[in-house]
């Protein structure tokens, strides 16, 4: 496929982390994130581009966060900062609102749920490049939360398995314009095949 060809049955959506708790009012982390999430009118893009995909037949995949359960790091030794956060603020807890997906980007017939991810690669120990392989998708769009995080971290496994990874500047948040800057300008370059406006993806999906 070329670089900007999005052929519907070897291109999946990743759509990462849509939780309340950070992408709606009352979220426990939207506030921090609601600046940069506002700048870039980030609920607008998340909500146009699922819809262009599941109209373009691109399949949906949601890569969410563990949701936190009581115990989940008991004994543990090495837990991350934001596993330590989420233990401490009960953040993503499962059954509450926080943890519920944000209302308008729920799963949909034909989207694909993958199993949660514990720190911020979508891929390490969940099935979600299982579910991809098996339906032969080689291009991955990656939208949601957050692009410094888990964005960033789910992209280079991607390229590192030999996915074709695409970054939407404007789909993605993160909690400071300087984080925002970092995974754009300066990381995403890195392991990204395109990084691209929703706009500019959008006229590249009606195409398809």
């Amino acid at each position: 496929m070329a670089l900007y060809d999005y052929a519907p049955n070897r291109t999946g959506l990743l759509l990462v982390d849509p939780y309340n708790d950070l992408l709606s009012e009352g979220g426990k982390l939207w506030p921090q994130a609601k600046a940069v999430a506002e700048a870039v009118d980030l609920l607008t893009h998340l909500r146009a581009l699922v819809e262009a995909a599941r109209r373009a037949g691109i399949v949906v995949f949601y890569v969410p966060h563990r949701r936190w359960r009581e115990g989940d790091y008991d004994g543990w030794h090495h837990p991350g900062p934001w596993q330590t956060l989420a233990e401490r603020e009960i953040i993503f807890g499962e059954g509450m609102w926080g943890g519920d997906w944000q209302p308008e980007l729920t799963p949909q017939p034909g989207d694909v749920v993958v199993q949660e991810h514990w720190g911020q690669n979508g891929f390490a120990h969940t099935d979600l490049d299982l579910q991809l392989k098996q339906r032969s998708i080689e291009k991955i769009i990656l939208a949601g939360m957050m692009a410094n995080t888990c964005i960033e971290a789910t992209g280079r496994c991607g390229a590192e398995l030999g996915y074709h990874v695409t970054l939407v500047r404007d789909a993605t948040a993160a909690l400071s314009p300087e984080a925002m800057h970092a995974a754009h300008e300066i990381n995403g370059p890195t392991f990204a095949h395109a990084i691209l406006s929703t706009d500019a993806l959008l006229a590249v999906l009606v195409r398809a």
